[in-house]
């Protein structure tokens, strides 16, 4: 996915967790957005977790955090497990559960943890894989919040 690509629209998830289903529209035009993937089978994306958390805490009048759940293997397809390690590592932001991998075709994403972030008006301003790299995202986060940094 480009930059400034819009964001699609959000396929049907195999389940919804902490949220009813949530559409695009839902999302765009109120305040930017920071989807972020995951998965059960993923330790980079359980270290990660926290600062997802503390994100979605520390933002949580200003910025829309959304968690997808992306199976990498049969093993992670059990929405038991999925909600398990979701209560285990705090997520309580809405939960896309993308067992059929929908939502991770219409993002070409590949990667957990992967996170995107979206503008108010739905653009992708900025994209990263991988564990490491929060001081960056929260970079982009506060820019597309319009946040002065020092």
């Amino acid at each position: 996915m480009k930059l400034r690509t819009p964001m699609p629209e959000l396929p049907e998830a195999t389940k919804w967790y902490n949220s009813e289903p949530i559409s695009k529209e839902d999302l765009v035009g109120d305040k930017p957005t920071l989807i972020h993937f995951w998965s059960v089978s993923c330790g980079l994306c359980k270290e990660a977790m926290p600062n997802v958390n503390e994100f979605r805490d520390e933002y949580s009048e200003d910025l829309n955090v959304i968690a997808v759940h992306m199976p990498r293997s049969e093993k992670d397809l059990d929405l038991d497990q999925i909600k398990e390690v979701a209560d285990e590592h705090g997520i309580t932001q809405p939960i896309y559960v993308d067992n059929e991998h929908k939502l991770t075709d219409a993002f070409e994403n590949q990667y957990v943890p992967a996170y995107y972030v979206f503008d108010e008006e739905g653009n992708l301003r900025h994209f990263q894989a991988g564990g490491g790299g929060m001081k960056m995202l929260r970079k982009r986060v506060n820019r597309v919040l319009g946040v002065n940094q020092k």
